[in-house]
């Protein structure tokens, strides 16, 4: 079992999108991504999921492992879950997974935890 965690001043990723517009949007998210998130904090909050991804995934967010590899769905109830790209899934194996995404006060928060079936060190 590997966990990451992230958090993030909604504040910041609001400056980046009102510095960067549509371009900032378009570094770290999909497009049905995109689309979904209507609000500064879902944004951060998708942020957040993603570095907690690459965290528990050992590698972080670079030559491994993009922004882009990452896509964050909603199931019926709204709870969230993540699909890794095709590419991604043959570096990083993930066997199952569970993510979890929060705001208060300022800030957005996600945790995952996940197994693989590679053996990376961590």
């Amino acid at each position: 079992m590997k966990i990451g965690t992230d958090i993030v001043q909604i504040s910041r990723i609001e400056n980046s999108l009102n510095k960067f517009g549509e371009r900032f949007k378009k570094r770290f998210l999909s497009p049905l991504e995109i689309e979904r998130a209507k609000s500064i904090e879902s944004l951060a909050g998708l942020w957040a999921s993603k570095e907690a991804i690459a965290k528990a995934l050992g590698c972080g967010i670079g030559k491994e492992l993009a922004f882009c590899d990452i896509i964050i769905y909603k199931n019926n109830k709204g709870a969230p879950y993540f699909e890794l790209t095709a590419q991604a899934q043959k570096i990083h194996q993930i066997e199952q997974s569970s993510l979890s995404i929060s705001h208060d006060g300022g800030f957005a928060i996600a945790v995952v935890a996940l197994t693989t079936k590679n053996k990376g060190t961590l």
